[in-house]
């Protein structure tokens, strides 16, 4: 099966450019299929990285918390499986 994993933090008051380089350099244990990265308007930084895996809640690397001082909420974080 074919997973996404979505990441997305709202950065702090004119911290976005900062956010989304905080995001880009993060290493993840394994390499996921597919990477990429998003920016939205009001400073927010989406990340989605898609893997093989047996389970829908198979244990995967992902990205972690930012400092507080950095985003303005916790992450949101989801699973989506991939229908084709």
């Amino acid at each position: 099966m074919r997973l996404t994993l979505m990441w997305e933090a709202r950065a702090a008051r004119d911290r976005g450019a900062e956010l989304l380089e905080w995001a880009r350099a993060q290493v993840l244990a394994r390499e996921p299929v597919r990477r990429e990265i998003f920016r939205a308007p009001q400073d927010r930084v989406l990340v989605l990285t898609w893997w093989e895996a047996d389970t829908f809640d198979a244990e995967l690397p992902e990205l972690p918390e930012p400092d507080a001082e950095l985003i303005t909420r916790p992450v949101h974080r989801w699973r989506f499986e991939s229908i084709e």
